[in-house]
């Protein structure tokens, strides 16, 4: 009886020991586990089927991700599309990019009205979306610019760093995306800080009652800034 006791007493002993290997093993797995979060997911629907996605996918975001989609439709068209777009995933933020070109006053106007009517953030440019770009330079002050002139401004900035931005493909290389990252010394912030800060500036003068007339503008700054929160 004894002996039998004694094997017992042993198998019951290594049965423990490997339950206890077991309960460490698992403490480890959970402590070493890294903390899941929820990442914000961002749906961007562009007019401009190269400029404003090319421009986008540079930024490298750590709790969001983001989906930008160039569509090449505009104004009121490019909303209609983004409200079905919107229901084919789960989004937390959608947001309409578009410009003013030389579209109908109530058709620019309206666009931005019924995107906010469907709880989307717009980012609108008036006359189009190079002039948020041409702010990282310029402290232009709102004035009337016509839209061709901002390939040719722009190229006269970015030749200084080598860089040309290109008429034809209308993309944003991360050669020029870093360019409007970079650090501004003398005022110890980034070009894109400026540009926010001037952007910002600029529509406070205008009362809204009209975007389409208000040119130049942007609210590009305000897309930027809620990507901010999760680089």
């Amino acid at each position: 009886m004894k002996r039998k006791d004694k094997k017992a007493e042993e198998r019951l002993k290594r049965q423990q020991l490997k339950e206890e290997r077991r309960r460490r093993k698992q403490t480890t797995l959970a402590r070493e586990a890294p903390e899941r979060t929820e990442k914000q997911f961002i749906l961007i629907v562009c007019e401009g089927k190269n400029t404003e996605p090319s421009y986008f996918d540079c930024f490298r975001l750590s709790t969001a991700i983001i989906k930008s989609v160039g569509l090449g439709y505009n104004t009121l068209s490019l909303v209609k599309e983004a409200v079905k777009l919107a229901k084919e995933d789960n989004y937390d933020q959608v947001w309409c990019v578009f410009d003013r070109d030389d579209f109908p006053v109530s058709d620019f106007d309206n666009a931005i009205f019924l995107a906010k009517d469907k709880g989307f953030g717009v980012a609108y440019s008036n006359q189009a979306f190079e002039y948020w770009l041409i702010l990282h330079f310029e402290d232009h002050q709102g004035g009337a610019m016509h839209r061709d002139q901002y390939a040719d401004k722009l190229n006269h900035y970015l030749k200084d760093f080598g860089l040309r931005y290109d008429k034809e493909s209308k993309e944003i290389t991360e050669g020029i995306f870093d360019v409007l990252q970079s650090k501004l010394p003398e005022k110890d912030k980034t070009r894109q800080a400026v540009a926010i800060e001037r952007a910002q500036g600029i529509y406070n003068n205008y009362d809204h009652r009209s975007p389409a007339e208000e040119e130049s503008s942007t609210t590009v700054f305000r897309l930027i800034r809620e990507i901010d929160k999760y680089t």
